[in-house]
């Protein structure tokens, strides 16, 4: 009597499997939502604060320019999509990102785990570690965190980055002042309005080249252990993910990636 009831068991759990399979299939059947929705309108939202050459700056005429927009926009056309370009800041980056403002975040933004256990990030690019931007005339004053962090020592930061960070943990002593635009600040340091700005290698460098009152100090012997900068990814739809880092290897296997990097980051 015990082998129909088994049976019978046995042909309803098949039947409950075979449901919940029908039901699983027809999803996995289709890319993710994120993915579905930039394939069907053809837009890729990119968000960036726009002031941190040379890897994104926004001109005074609305276009923006830069090493990671030249690398965005041959992802767009790889893509077969169009780019949207969205207005964020430093301080809220994190925020708009997880409150789908935008597919993707980019303009030097550095790859930690504060920010990879929220988000996903594209593989890194362009190692760099935090180095000072001061002027010239005062290359010889600054040898050391010890040198910047001084009473006397007035350091200028922007709000909501790493390189903000760096200023509040390691320059307590110091006169920390902030200002919201990073990109006014090189010019702020070249005029005596301040004396510090802690920067990454690349920020400081370009400063330091377009003007020659200014000295791009530690970046033989940066400040920090060795990093690298990554886009943003949302963290809610693998597929979308997966197509990117596709779309990113294949751009660096084309070389894509290392003529972006010869074009601005020498």
């Amino acid at each position: 009597m015990l082998l129909p009831y088994r049976l019978a068991c046995a042909t309803s759990l098949a039947a409950a499997a075979a449901l919940a399979c029908a039901a699983i299939l027809p999803a996995a059947a289709h890319a993710g939502p994120r993915l579905d929705r930039i394939m069907e309108t053809k837009v890729l939202r990119v968000g960036t604060p726009g002031d941190y050459r040379p890897f994104a700056i926004k001109a005074e005429s609305g276009g923006y320019s830069g090493h990671d927009i030249d690398v965005v926009e041959t992802m767009a056309k790889e893509l077969g999509v169009k780019i949207e370009y969205v207005p964020t800041s430093w301080p809220q980056l994190m925020k708009d990102i997880q409150a789908d403002r935008f597919d993707v975040a980019v303009g030097g933004i550095t790859r930690n785990v504060a920010r990879i256990r929220q988000i996903e990030m594209l593989p890194g690019y362009a190692p760099f570690g935090k180095v000072a931007l001061v002027r010239a005339a005062d290359r010889e004053r600054y040898r050391s965190v010890a040198d910047l962090n001084q009473p006397g020592v007035r350091v200028i930061k922007n709000p909501g980055g790493t390189n903000e960070t760096f200023v509040l943990e390691h320059l307590k002593a110091a006169q920390v002042s902030t200002h919201d635009k990073n990109a006014e600040i090189p010019a702020l340091i070249a005029e005596g309005k301040g004396d510090v700005m802690i920067t990454e290698t690349y920020e400081a460098l370009h400063y330091a080249k377009a003007d020659p009152r200014l000295y791009a100090a530690f970046v033989t012997a940066p400040l920090t252990p060795q990093n690298t900068l990554g886009f943003m990814l949302p963290k809610d739809d693998a597929d979308y993910s997966r197509v990117m880092e596709f779309v990113w290897g294949l751009m660096d296997a084309r070389g894509q990636l290392k003529q972006a990097a010869d074009k601005w980051l020498r």
